[in-house]
């Protein structure tokens, strides 16, 4: 059996996505795409040698008899009119982070979903698909390191563009631990604090970068998130974890060590699609696998919904620089299943 799938924005992401269902990906073939302008959407067809059809607007692809599943990769605030109607269609729908550009919009999403009586969204938050956080997921669910009781995980980017704001540390970079951690440690967030620390000279003006952002759980564990996006050196994720009985370390992605010219070292990611890329490819095959089962599974529209509400207290935190509460409400029955 093979899903045919609808892609609704042809930027970056979505264009690879394309290259991933075309050249990496079994069980899937694009039979439609959209983006606000329709040669630039038939440009990209033709690139990845796609008969599909081309379109200006996103609901056409989502009403089209021809697609039987959606990938949302348009720009942030479309996320969810989209993910509504693929809902409204009852067909199965991948949508990249934000799931919507509010708690409010997210939680619009979760009702709609428990209204359809079934899973039908996936949300591209690709670090449990990641080999390196399933490894360290397994050490500490083995137990036997005890309890987890703090967390220190580093985000680093080579550098950001002109668009790079403050706010978006928290609300664009971070967000991906904020949904990781849940899922590492099982566990929801009590409080966040957001902490200034000395300013890099490579920051574009106005921007405070690096950031600090400190965590508590409703278990009590304590973490924290060094973030600098302006690093210089590359793309660096590290998340380490201090138990009762030891230390979990996230192994890193495999790379060969050299010894050259009076020098030791080993390769560092430039950005995150190097890093990621493997993962990438595992969550979109396991969407494309799910849905030939007429099933949706990986990170819920609740985590979205959970994601966003914890970057709006950050972003309370940011402003005021106190401890500020993630107030959440508690899961459903329905994506506890």
């Amino acid at each position: 059996m093979v899903i045919k799938i609808g892609v609704i924005g042809v930027g970056m992401i979505g264009q690879d996505h394309i290259r991933r269902c075309t050249q990496v990906l079994n069980g899937c073939e694009i039979v439609a795409a959209s983006d606000i302008n329709l040669e630039h959407v038939q440009s990209v067809l033709k690139k990845y040698n796609i008969k599909g059809k081309a379109y200006t607007n996103g609901h056409d692809v989502i009403s089209s008899p021809d697609v039987d599943a959606i990938l949302v990769t348009s720009s942030g605030p479309t996320h969810e009119e989209y993910v509504l109607a693929a809902i409204n269609a009852g067909k199965p729908v991948f949508c990249e982070k934000p799931l919507a550009v509010t708690a409010e919009g997210c939680e619009h999403i979760v009702k709609a979903e428990m209204k359809a009586g079934k899973r039908l969204v996936q949300v591209g938050f690709m670090r449990s698909f990641d080999a390196c956080y399933r490894k360290l997921k397994q050490t500490l669910t083995e137990g036997n390191l005890g309890e987890p009781l703090i967390v220190k995980c580093v985000h680093h980017n080579l550098t950001v563009g002109d668009s790079y704001t403050t706010d978006m540390g928290v609300t664009d970079s971070m967000v991906h631990e904020f949904d990781i951690l849940r899922w590492l440690l099982d566990d929801d967030y009590q409080s966040i604090q957001v902490v200034s620390p000395r300013r890099t000279k490579h920051a574009l003006k106005g921007v405070q970068d690096p950031q600090m952002v400190l965590l508590k759980t409703q278990k009590g564990i304590l973490i924290s998130i060094d973030l600098f996006v302006n690093c210089q050196y590359g793309y660096d994720i590290r998340c380490d974890v201090v138990c009762e009985e030891g230390i979990a370390y996230m192994p890193s992605p495999l790379q060969v060590k050299t010894r050259t010219k009076g020098q030791f070292g080993e390769h560092v990611n430039s950005d995150w699609r190097e890093r990621f890329i493997v993962a990438y490819d595992i969550e979109l095959q396991s969407f494309i696998d799910n849905a030939k089962n007429n099933i949706v599974a990986g990170p819920s529209a609740w985590d979205g919904f959970v994601a966003s509400k914890t970057a709006a207290a950050g972003m309370l935190a940011l402003k005021s620089g106190q401890i500020t509460p993630v107030d959440l409400p508690k899961c459903p029955a329905f994506y506890r299943k």
